[in-house]
């Protein structure tokens, strides 16, 4: 039986840029305790060939925390794998009904965004041009997807920084052995950046996504 706990995504509350009938299609997720509105801003940033799309994640943080939430969190070891699943199951039924005929979408995505975007990946290989997990993490355990991404290997940009405290180690090992096996891994290090996003590491996704829209072979 489906996992229901995890409620469906909130299409109203999605934020649309550009033209989606004939652009290929950016979706955004955004991190814990925040909103669709956060890394909507980086649209201006980045190539105006893409339309974009930033989706709210379905839950609520538990009180005072503001914003919304991909999974829960019980401090930050706490990430269960199923939970990441269950969202990006969500966010799987989202573009089945919203964006069914966009044959070039990548998710970019914050944090435990990242972590969805990648888990969606996981989950159905062959729906996605790329991802990119920035300051995120590849969730534990095996997925049926996973020996089509050794295969295939579709590009992936990791940035993260050097002073983040907030992912765990253990993510950060488990990811870092995880993402060159099943994919085509761009990877940076940014020294001294906390759990943020930096200029230059928006420099460095400009020149991955312009690399997207290049004619493939």
């Amino acid at each position: 039986m489906e996992d229901m706990q995890t409620p469906p995504l909130d299409n109203d509350a999605v934020l649309w840029s550009g033209d989606p009938a004939d652009q290929p299609l950016i979706v955004f997720l955004h991190g814990y305790g925040s909103d669709e509105r956060d890394l909507f801003a980086l649209r201006a940033h980045l190539p105006g060939d893409f339309a974009f799309a930033s989706v709210r994640a379905p839950l609520d943080p538990p009180f005072p925390m503001g914003g919304y939430s991909w999974y829960p969190i019980e401090g930050l070891d706490s990430r269960d794998p199923a939970r990441v699943t269950d969202s990006a199951q969500r966010l799987l039924e989202w573009l089945d009904a919203h964006a069914a005929t966009r044959t070039a979408v990548t998710l970019v995505g914050f944090s435990q965004g990242g972590a969805v975007a990648l888990q969606a990946m996981r989950l159905a290989p062959e729906r996605f041009d790329s991802v990119v997990n920035l300051s995120g993490y590849a969730a534990g355990g095996s997925l049926e997807g996973d020996d089509v991404l050794k295969e295939t290997k579709p590009p992936v940009f990791w940035g993260r920084g050097s002073a983040d405290e907030v992912i765990p180690e253990a993510a950060i090992v488990h990811t870092t052995d995880w993402l060159p096996v099943h994919t085509e891994l761009v990877g940076r290090i940014y020294p001294g950046l906390a759990h943020a996003v930096a200029p230059q590491e928006i420099d460095d996704l400009n020149v991955f996504l312009k690399k997207r829209l290049a004619p493939r072979p």
